[in-house]
């Protein structure tokens, strides 16, 4: 039985893993549970038909294992994953399964945004604050001493806000925040992450890409 996922490979080199954070909550999780897996590159930019044939709606990630069928969608790749192999556990509490669930979008809006007033920084400060204040009740991770799902989702989203707000507003999290600081700094340090994240400097040509369009 051998485990298969298809991950997006980096935008202009696909050779390369690329800056999907829900391909990466996926590799995550497998990291995490040690399950042995076998990782193929889809350039989405010219998407094969090997692919297509896969999956339809041309999305990554998408997960086999053994004879079972493909399944898009990280929502229920996770699940799946949790269910057919529970130890570790990666279970979240339901009271803590959307903490932290918006700073994605309100890291977007702020990286697109042109106005400095239009009031999306703030927004996206609302959101960390709020994940701050949790972290510092419940944490070091969201579930406190025990990394689980949450994070995973979490994790790649705030790297990818790390590198992109750096590199292209030259903004940090306030140091304030000091609860936030010591979570990436944690979590970014694991071995799960360090192996099956995407250079910088692919994450930054993808969201050059994005912001050109």
């Amino acid at each position: 039985m051998v485990v298969e996922v298809l991950v997006k490979a980096a935008y202009g080199a696909p050779d390369k893993l690329g800056d999907c954070p829900f391909c990466h909550r996926v590799l995550l999780t497998l990291e995490e549970k040690n399950v042995p897996y076998q990782l193929k590159l889809v350039n989405l930019s010219d998407k094969p038909d090997w692919f297509l044939e896969i999956n339809p709606d041309g999305k990554v990630p998408v997960y086999k294992d053994g004879d079972d069928k493909w399944v898009p969608d990280s929502d229920v790749i996770v699940q799946i994953i949790e269910e057919k192999y529970p130890e570790p556990s990666l279970v979240t509490p339901s009271e803590y399964s959307n903490v932290g669930s918006k700073i994605f979008s309100r890291f977007v809006n702020f990286l697109k945004s042109k106005d400095s007033t239009d009031g999306t920084e703030q927004a996206l400060l609302d959101e960390l604050r709020s994940f701050d204040d949790h972290l510092k009740e419940h944490g070091p991770y969201v579930n406190g001493d025990h990394i689980s799902a949450v994070d995973m989702s979490i994790a790649p989203k705030l790297y990818h806000m790390e590198v992109a707000l750096g590199h292209f507003k030259g903004w940090k999290v306030p140091e304030s925040f000091a609860n936030v600081h010591a979570y990436t700094k944690l979590i970014f340090s694991r071995e799960s992450f360090t192996k099956t994240k995407a250079a910088e400097e692919f994450m930054i040509a993808a969201w050059a890409a994005k912001l050109s369009t």
